[in-house]
């Protein structure tokens, strides 16, 4: 199965598959992809994106992850991801803005990592789209990864898709601007945050009609698993209503 075009249908449909989806990725990080160290929960509040966003976590308050006498995290791949494109965000990115507020979970166990499924409304005013993109840059200032899937078309407030608004802010401490291609108006994004070397954007940009490569879910600084995206899309597209799933097929 291929990316839809969901703007045939109306935005609550999609809001339906969203949280089958976020499910669908929650089951199959806990079901074998993440180290036992840390685990996923699908979210409404944590990461002030919206309703439900996935957020993986450490238990126990989140101690330091256990390395490899090579640098690498147990369990994980450290190998560069294989995409589009790979754009590097300058240190400085993290000197713009000190006034931030530590995300946490009501149970005190740390945030590492969060998975944002784009919604029609994070687009639909300049104030929504702005408190998403403040809040993107405010995580990764934070040192918390990222995985964005934007399957939305671009609009006139972000005629670079999400990524392009998120970057505008980052990039401009390099001077490495971002166009979507022609042809590939949707992004898949995972964003790896270093303190100490600035945030690193590995971008693979589709279209409708295009197959859903599996995305690299960065957990630590250096280590990151690979998220099953068209897998999961799969499983959470069987679960939607068939009068929905018919209209989308056609």
């Amino acid at each position: 199965m291929r990316v839809h075009d969901w703007h045939r249908v109306d935005d609550g449909i999609f809001h339906d598959f969203h949280h089958a989806w976020i499910e669908e990725i929650k089951r199959a990080l806990n079901g074998g992809l993440l180290p036992e160290w840390l685990y996923a929960l699908a979210e409404q509040h944590a990461s002030e994106f919206g309703p439900d966003v996935l957020a993986l976590q450490t238990p126990d308050g989140g101690s330091e992850i256990e390395s490899r006498d090579d640098g690498s995290s147990t369990g994980l791949l450290v190998a560069p991801p294989r995409v589009a494109m790979t754009v590097q965000g300058s240190q400085d990115f993290y000197t713009q803005r000190q006034k931030s507020v530590a995300i946490r979970h009501a149970s005190d166990d740390r945030i590492i990592a969060i998975v944002e499924v784009v919604s029609p409304g994070n687009k639909s005013s300049q104030q929504r789209l702005d408190a998403f993109v403040r809040k993107a840059c405010s995580l990764l200032q934070q040192g918390i990864h990222l995985l964005v899937l934007d399957l939305h078309l671009p609009t006139r407030r972000a005629p670079n898709g999400i990524h392009g608004a998120i970057w505008n802010i980052i990039g401009c401490c390099c001077d490495e601007d971002y166009r979507q291609p022609d042809g590939k108006p949707l992004t898949l994004v995972a964003y790896q945050s270093r303190l100490h070397a600035g945030v690193t954007a590995y971008v693979e940009p589709i279209a409708v009609g295009d197959p859903l490569r599996e995305m690299p879910l960065y957990v630590h600084a250096e280590g990151y698993v690979s998220v099953p995206l068209q897998e999961t899309y799969d499983r959470a597209f069987a679960a939607l209503p068939r009068r929905w799933a018919r209209e989308l097929e056609q």
